[in-house]
């Protein structure tokens, strides 16, 4: 069984996604890991379509 790529773990004050790949965190802090990003992340975890939603999120904040 592979590992995921991406992943959102919790971290203190909210959520970060870890790239395994890449042995990094990827994007930016969330206190509540929004819906779609978390559904994106348990299914296909397409980068192009992750990179747009985190794009969107981050607009939001604003």
């Amino acid at each position: 069984m592979s590992r995921r790529r991406y992943v959102a773990r919790g971290v203190p004050g909210g959520y970060r996604i870890w790239d395994n790949k890449g042995q990094r965190w990827w994007g930016d802090h969330y206190e509540l890991c929004p819906d779609a990003l978390l559904t994106e992340l348990n299914g296909a975890a397409e980068p192009a379509k992750l990179t747009a939603l985190l794009k969107r999120y981050r607009a939001q904040k604003r």
